[in-house]
């Protein structure tokens, strides 16, 4: 007796469990990147301070003071001459501007104060110190 030849069920490719692999890939890209996400301005050891707050103005800038005394404002280094008019080139009409002061705690308080002297010959400028919540 001769059966008949049941027909091969044509070969596919099961894409699910591959979909499945893109979204759990996707999903540590998002996540990992939410973590890495920094302020700007170099890595300084901030001061600790029981009382420090977010500061919520939109209209930022960072200034970072390292432990040698160099000054990088934002990606770009900077001298204390060049520092006033590097920050009025960055603003954004009549806007307040909100300078916020990441100094190393190895930075000497002279050197903090003779930036916010210069800083504070600007008009229509806030500053801010960072420390370590």
């Amino acid at each position: 007796m001769h059966l008949p030849d049941e027909p091969e069920p044509s070969p596919q490719i099961n894409i699910v469990p591959m979909i499945d692999v893109i979204f759990v890939v996707l999903t540590f890209f998002i996540l990992s990147s939410l973590f890495l996400t920094q302020r700007e301005g170099l890595p300084v050891n901030l001061p600790n301070a029981i009382t420090s707050e977010r500061q919520q103005q939109q209209h930022t800038l960072t200034l970072t003071i390292t432990t040698t005394g160099a000054l990088q404002l934002g990606n770009e280094a900077t001298s204390l001459e060049t520092l006033p008019s590097q920050v009025q080139a960055r603003r954004i009409g009549t806007r307040p501007l909100l300078v916020i002061i990441q100094a190393d705690t190895a930075v000497s308080h002279g050197q903090v104060v003779a930036v916010m002297d210069r800083l504070r010959s600007l008009e229509n400028i806030q500053l801010g110190i960072a420390t370590q919540p």
